[in-house]
Protein backbone atom coordinates (compact mmCIF):
# COMPACT_ATOMS: atom_id res chain seq x y z
CA UNK A 1 0.00 0.00 0.00
CA UNK A 2 2.82 2.22 0.85
CA UNK A 3 4.53 2.03 -2.62
CA UNK A 4 0.76 2.91 -4.43
CA UNK A 5 0.94 6.19 -2.25
CA UNK A 6 3.73 6.70 -3.20
CA UNK A 7 3.47 6.31 -6.52
CA UNK A 8 0.78 8.53 -6.79
CA UNK A 9 2.43 11.12 -4.94
CA UNK A 10 5.16 10.48 -7.44
CA UNK A 11 3.00 10.80 -10.30
CA UNK A 12 0.93 13.71 -9.09
CA UNK A 13 4.39 15.81 -8.30
CA UNK A 14 5.65 15.32 -11.93
CA UNK A 15 1.95 15.95 -13.13
CA UNK A 16 2.03 19.22 -11.75
CA UNK A 17 5.73 20.06 -12.61
CA UNK A 18 5.05 19.51 -15.91
CA UNK A 19 2.03 21.21 -16.15
CA UNK A 20 3.48 24.67 -14.40
CA UNK A 21 6.75 23.99 -16.87
CA UNK A 22 4.33 24.76 -19.76
CA UNK A 23 2.69 27.81 -18.05
CA UNK A 24 5.91 29.36 -17.26
CA UNK A 25 6.81 28.70 -20.53
CA UNK A 26 3.78 30.38 -22.20
CA UNK A 27 4.12 33.48 -20.05
CA UNK A 28 7.52 33.94 -20.35
CA UNK A 29 7.12 33.82 -24.28
CA UNK A 30 4.39 36.24 -23.85
CA UNK A 31 6.16 38.45 -21.44
CA UNK A 32 8.81 38.46 -24.44
CA UNK A 33 6.44 39.63 -27.24
CA UNK A 34 5.40 42.51 -24.39
CA UNK A 35 8.36 43.91 -24.18
CA UNK A 36 8.99 43.92 -28.12
CA UNK A 37 5.79 45.57 -27.69
CA UNK A 38 7.41 48.58 -25.60
CA UNK A 39 10.03 48.32 -27.75
CA UNK A 40 8.28 49.52 -30.88
CA UNK A 41 6.03 51.87 -28.81
CA UNK A 42 9.47 53.69 -27.40
CA UNK A 43 11.16 53.73 -30.97
CA UNK A 44 7.87 55.51 -32.12
CA UNK A 45 8.02 58.34 -29.46
CA UNK A 46 11.77 58.55 -29.75
CA UNK A 47 11.72 58.78 -33.52
CA UNK A 48 8.63 61.71 -33.01
CA UNK A 49 10.01 63.44 -30.77
CA UNK A 50 13.55 63.46 -32.34
CA UNK A 51 11.63 64.68 -36.12
CA UNK A 52 9.36 67.18 -33.87
CA UNK A 53 12.42 68.96 -31.99
CA UNK A 54 14.43 69.28 -35.54
CA UNK A 55 11.36 70.78 -37.00
CA UNK A 56 10.07 72.93 -33.80
CA UNK A 57 12.11 75.94 -34.61
CA UNK A 58 11.67 75.84 -38.48
CA UNK A 59 7.84 76.67 -37.75
CA UNK A 60 5.03 78.41 -37.12
CA UNK A 61 1.66 78.49 -36.57
CA UNK A 62 -0.31 75.38 -37.19
CA UNK A 63 2.58 73.54 -37.79
CA UNK A 64 4.34 74.70 -34.98
CA UNK A 65 1.91 73.61 -32.84
CA UNK A 66 1.77 70.38 -34.32
CA UNK A 67 5.20 69.76 -33.49
CA UNK A 68 4.75 70.89 -30.26
CA UNK A 69 2.14 67.97 -29.60
CA UNK A 70 3.65 65.41 -31.23
CA UNK A 71 6.52 65.73 -28.56
CA UNK A 72 4.52 66.41 -25.51
CA UNK A 73 2.52 63.30 -26.33
CA UNK A 74 5.41 61.09 -27.11
CA UNK A 75 6.86 62.22 -23.95
CA UNK A 76 3.94 60.04 -22.82
CA UNK A 77 4.17 57.72 -24.92
CA UNK A 78 7.81 56.65 -23.93
CA UNK A 79 7.10 57.36 -19.88
CA UNK A 80 4.53 54.11 -20.68
CA UNK A 81 6.87 52.37 -22.93
CA UNK A 82 9.60 52.48 -20.22
CA UNK A 83 7.72 51.20 -17.41
CA UNK A 84 6.07 48.71 -19.68
CA UNK A 85 8.99 47.16 -20.44
CA UNK A 86 10.71 47.37 -17.30
CA UNK A 87 7.90 45.95 -15.25
CA UNK A 88 7.94 42.76 -17.19
CA UNK A 89 11.36 42.26 -16.38
CA UNK A 90 10.19 42.26 -12.83
CA UNK A 91 8.07 39.62 -12.26
CA UNK A 92 9.16 35.70 -12.01
CA UNK A 93 6.26 33.83 -13.85
CA UNK A 94 7.72 30.21 -12.43
CA UNK A 95 6.18 31.75 -8.91
CA UNK A 96 2.82 31.90 -10.53
CA UNK A 97 -0.03 28.73 -10.46
CA UNK A 98 -2.27 27.63 -12.83
CA UNK A 99 -5.02 30.47 -11.80
CA UNK A 100 -2.11 33.24 -12.02
CA UNK A 101 -0.74 32.35 -15.27
CA UNK A 102 -4.06 32.45 -17.31
CA UNK A 103 -5.43 35.22 -15.30
CA UNK A 104 -1.92 37.16 -16.24
CA UNK A 105 -2.09 36.23 -19.73
CA UNK A 106 -5.62 37.46 -20.58
CA UNK A 107 -5.43 40.71 -17.93
CA UNK A 108 -2.80 42.07 -20.58
CA UNK A 109 -5.50 41.28 -24.05
CA UNK A 110 -8.30 43.40 -21.60
CA UNK A 111 -6.03 46.05 -20.95
CA UNK A 112 -5.14 46.33 -24.92
CA UNK A 113 -8.65 46.71 -26.29
CA UNK A 114 -9.62 48.75 -23.42
CA UNK A 115 -6.48 51.27 -24.66
CA UNK A 116 -7.91 50.49 -28.08
CA UNK A 117 -11.28 52.04 -26.99
CA UNK A 118 -9.51 55.16 -25.37
CA UNK A 119 -7.46 55.58 -28.68
CA UNK A 120 -10.88 55.88 -30.85
CA UNK A 121 -11.64 58.70 -28.24
CA UNK A 122 -8.65 60.35 -29.17
CA UNK A 123 -8.61 60.19 -32.86
CA UNK A 124 -11.98 61.67 -32.37
CA UNK A 125 -11.01 64.31 -29.69
CA UNK A 126 -8.34 65.78 -32.71
CA UNK A 127 -11.11 65.38 -35.47
CA UNK A 128 -13.01 67.70 -32.89
CA UNK A 129 -9.93 69.80 -32.26
CA UNK A 130 -9.50 70.20 -36.29
CA UNK A 131 -13.20 70.83 -37.10
CA UNK A 132 -12.91 73.33 -34.03
CA UNK A 133 -10.29 75.15 -35.44
CA UNK A 134 -11.79 75.56 -39.10
CA UNK A 135 -13.96 78.08 -37.26
CA UNK A 136 -13.08 81.88 -35.85
CA UNK A 137 -11.90 81.25 -33.34
CA UNK A 138 -9.16 82.65 -30.69
CA UNK A 139 -5.95 80.42 -31.44
CA UNK A 140 -7.54 78.27 -34.28
CA UNK A 141 -4.26 77.16 -35.91
CA UNK A 142 -3.00 75.81 -32.09
CA UNK A 143 -6.39 73.87 -32.15
CA UNK A 144 -5.47 72.77 -35.93
CA UNK A 145 -2.04 71.36 -35.44
CA UNK A 146 -2.95 69.92 -32.07
CA UNK A 147 -5.88 68.11 -33.32
CA UNK A 148 -4.14 66.80 -36.37
CA UNK A 149 -1.04 65.67 -34.09
CA UNK A 150 -3.65 64.05 -31.85
CA UNK A 151 -5.66 62.01 -34.64
CA UNK A 152 -2.28 60.63 -35.92
CA UNK A 153 -0.80 59.74 -32.41
CA UNK A 154 -4.62 58.12 -31.70
CA UNK A 155 -4.32 56.29 -35.16
CA UNK A 156 -0.60 54.93 -34.19
CA UNK A 157 -1.98 53.61 -31.05
CA UNK A 158 -5.04 52.07 -31.89
CA UNK A 159 -3.12 50.27 -34.98
CA UNK A 160 -0.67 49.19 -31.93
CA UNK A 161 -2.93 48.03 -29.43
CA UNK A 162 -4.75 45.60 -31.91
CA UNK A 163 -1.88 44.70 -33.13
CA UNK A 164 -0.10 43.30 -30.24
CA UNK A 165 -3.79 42.32 -28.78
CA UNK A 166 -3.47 39.68 -31.84
CA UNK A 167 0.38 39.06 -31.48
CA UNK A 168 -0.81 38.22 -27.53
CA UNK A 169 -4.26 36.54 -28.52
CA UNK A 170 -2.78 34.19 -30.88
CA UNK A 171 -1.49 31.96 -27.64
CA UNK A 172 -5.06 31.50 -26.62
CA UNK A 173 -5.51 28.30 -28.00
CA UNK A 174 -2.61 26.87 -26.29
CA UNK A 175 -4.28 27.48 -22.93
CA UNK A 176 -7.14 24.91 -23.34
CA UNK A 177 -4.88 21.57 -24.03
CA UNK A 178 -3.35 22.62 -20.90
CA UNK A 179 -6.09 23.33 -18.83
CA UNK A 180 -8.13 19.92 -19.68
CA UNK A 181 -4.79 17.05 -20.17
CA UNK A 182 -5.21 15.95 -16.73
CA UNK A 183 -7.51 16.90 -13.64
CA UNK A 184 -7.82 15.73 -9.76
CA UNK A 185 -10.74 15.61 -7.92
CA UNK A 186 -11.35 15.26 -3.69
CA UNK A 187 -14.54 13.18 -2.28
CA UNK A 188 -14.88 12.34 1.05
CA UNK A 189 -12.33 9.51 1.23
CA UNK A 190 -11.01 9.60 -2.21
CA UNK A 191 -8.90 11.39 -4.70
CA UNK A 192 -9.53 10.95 -8.16
CA UNK A 193 -6.60 11.16 -10.76
CA UNK A 194 -7.12 11.59 -14.37
CA UNK A 195 -4.23 12.32 -16.56
CA UNK A 196 -4.39 12.87 -20.50
CA UNK A 197 -0.96 11.31 -21.94
CA UNK A 198 -1.73 12.48 -25.38
CA UNK A 199 -0.13 15.19 -26.89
Amino acid sequence: MKKVKLTFVFILLAYIGFSQSNFTDLSIDRLNKQRQGMLVLGTWALGNMAVGAIRLGHTSGENKAFQQMQIGWNVVNLGIATLGYFSTLKVDPSSWDTYQSVQEHYKIQKILLFNAGLDVGYMLGGAYLMQRGQQEVKNAERLRGFGRSILIQGAFLFAFDLSLHSILSSDNPKLKPLLTQSSIGFAPNEVHLRLNLSK
